[in-house]
């Protein structure tokens, strides 16, 4: 109970009382709302821990408040938690510190908190975080690789006890959207191109991570991006102005629909709305979490969802991102001011606003007559609901003593190990593999300690038996650091890291490794090397078991490789499996 309410005579408190129906909890503690308590509900943003496990004065740079400001000045609830701590048991500390700091208000509302992707090999503060204290994972396009929901089911399942140990309880994940514009930056958080499979492992993943049954040890899941953001124009991303637009030349709106059908099936929980403005549909031309057709027409009243919404970050004000001046996501409603297109959003059919930290502009619009409190009280039902379910009333706390000891234990990175190497395919192969083990080994990309354990390191292609080089795909540099996390444009090799390929192969038989987090134009670099292959996450140390032939090659493509940027120029973006006579077909992958 907190400290206000016990010496409120008139709070009714029965909404603690675990023996009542959630229904029941959630219409007592409604009840008793004030209007700056309900819109405190409806935001939902960054936040940054302290060292050590203590609160946070925030980070002006980023534009995050303090933690006190936001929980109890601002009366906000729901967090995405920016960055990482070396310990989870700092995490944890800090997450309980958080939850004294809700208790102490006059409702006692506990603190929900959410995080984007953090198991993985990337760091994009607008999509994922480096792993840091947790067990490390193939990408969602690895696991997509595997062909496995058990697999992808195992993941979510031990992604949730680390999450939980922490005191995270609302993954802004999955990502199902279809990889159908190969271009595409955000394809790598994806399960790929096909969409029978994105279901299927998107399914397995809401399964994984919510439990089977909802409750006091779930994980509840955000899907994203509704109605699926796979075919933006160019490739773009709807973080900027030049990508707003989704355009479907294919007519192939509803085939996007289909792994977001599964993740209904499944129960997922929450879903999270596009940035990009639908271009020639039979939709508004807005951005979709502003989009009425789509939330209310599509989502609530053809599929029956009543659960959590919450747009994308930084639609209603120019929220700064990472030091940036980039306007907010307003697409196809940049004139409306942010008051405006608050309201737009709440009539589209939106829960929360997220990325936004300014309920004041929603309170006035209430006191103003412009949104009703009862559309306020719809919302708040859901959103007290989710905390309600989750077991956050009876216990917001977690045991940071024993975090250390569940997060990325022994047994934990095993298993994140295995699905590293499973999740690695090899495109094409000559001579080079399995290469012997103890061969000489020239190496670029590998630490020479971790290479030593599977050969004889030497300094050149010329002293060397097999030379194994670790690439990335390619992309075009932008304006910003922030524009550069999301690698887009060509998917052409540029000529020197080409001619550095053929000039090694020329010397010594050469296994070429690309972290594939886009299906790059491969021929130019297969007609060279020996053998070519593909992770999407993965270890030197599981590379080189695969390579060796110490444990099998597994992996296969989650989408088809084009053979040139001309046939993906001429490509629909909506349309799956669309880049005439690919180099490598969906579902390859050679074993050894």
């Amino acid at each position: 109970m907190s400290n206000d309410a016990s010496i409120d005579t008139a709070l009714d408190t029965r909404y603690r009382d675990a023996s009542l129906s959630v229904d029941e909890r959630v219409e007592i503690l409604l009840s008793q709302m004030t209007l700056e308590e309900k819109a405190g509900l409806f935001f939902q943003t960054m936040i940054v821990m302290g060292e050590g496990g203590e609160l946070s004065e925030g980070d002006p740079v980023f534009g995050i408040a303090s933690n006190r400001d936001y929980v109890v000045e601002r009366r906000m609830n729901h967090f995405n938690l920016f960055g990482s701590a070396p310990k989870a048991s700092d995490m944890a500390a800090w997450h309980n510190k958080l939850q004294e700091l809700a208790a102490s208000t006059r409702l006692g509302i506990p603190v929900s908190i959410s995080t984007d992707p953090r198991h993985s090999f990337s760091e994009n503060p607008g999509a994922a975080f480096f792993a840091g204290p947790f067990s490390q994972w193939p990408e969602p396009l690895g696991l997509a690789a595997t062909a496995d929901p058990e697999l992808v089911e195992r993941f979510a399942d031990i992604a949730r006890q680390e999450y939980t140990a922490v005191g995270i309880r609302v993954a802004l994940h999955p990502q199902v959207d279809l990889a159908t514009e190969p271009r595409w930056a955000r394809q790598l958080q994806t399960f790929g191109e096909d969409a029978d499979l994105a279901g299927s492992l998107g399914a397995a993943y809401v399964r994984g991570f919510q439990g089977g049954s909802f409750g006091a040890g779930s994980v509840s899941t955000m899907t994203k991006h509704f109605p699926g953001g796979g075919p933006q124009k160019d490739g773009e991303d709807p973080h900027f102005d030049y990508g707003r637009e989704q355009v479907y030349p294919g007519d192939n709106f509803e085939h996007h629909l289909k792994p977001f059908e599964a993740v209904f099936a499944a129960g997922g929980r929450q879903i999270m709305p596009y940035y990009g403005m639908p271009v020639g549909t039979e939709y508004e031309e807005v951005g979709f979490g502003f989009n009425k057709g789509v939330l209310t027409g599509l989502l609530r009243e053809r599929y029956g969802f009543d659960g959590i919404v919450c747009t994308d970050w930084g639609l209603v004000t120019d929220q700064p991102i990472m030091g940036t001046d980039f306007a907010a996501r307003a697409w196809g409603v940049e004139h409306l001011t942010p008051a405006e297109r608050m309201i737009k959003i709440l009539d589209a059919g939106a829960d929360q606003f997220g990325g936004e930290h300014d309920p004041s502009m929603l309170i006035e619009l209430v006191e103003s007559g412009a949104v009703s409190e009862e559309r306020l009280d719809v919302s708040a039902r859901r959103l007290l609901r989710e905390k309600f379910e989750l077991g956050l009333f009876e216990n917001p706390y977690v045991d940071a003593a024993a975090a250390d000891a569940i997060v990325g234990n022994a047994e934990f990175r095993a298993a994140a190990d295995a699905a590293q190497r499973a999740s690695i395919a090899v495109l094409s192969n000559k001579t080079a593999l399995p290469f012997s083990r103890g061969a000489k080994l020239y190496i670029e990309g590998i630490a020479p300690e971790i290479a030593a354990q599977y050969g004889q390191v030497v300094s050149s292609p010329a002293e060397a038996d097999v030379a194994i080089l670790r690439i990335t795909a390619p992309y075009e540099e932008r304006g910003s650091m922030f524009e550069n996390f999301f690698h887009a444009g060509s998917l052409d090799f540029p000529e020197d890291a080409l001619a550095h390929v053929a000039d090694v192969s020329a010397a010594v038989p050469t296994v070429v490794d690309v972290f594939l987090d886009r299906p790059a134009i491969l021929a130019p670099v297969v007609a060279s090397a020996d053998a070519v292959v593909a992770n999407w996450g993965a270890s030197a140390a599981a590379l080189l078991d695969v390579l060796s032939g110490a444990v099998p090659a597994q992996g296969k493509l989650p989408f088809d490789v084009p053979r040139s940027m001309a046939a993906v120029e001429a490509s629909r973006p909506d349309v799956p499996f669309d880049t005439e006579d690919p180099l490598f077909r969906f579902g390859h992958g050679l074993s050894l």
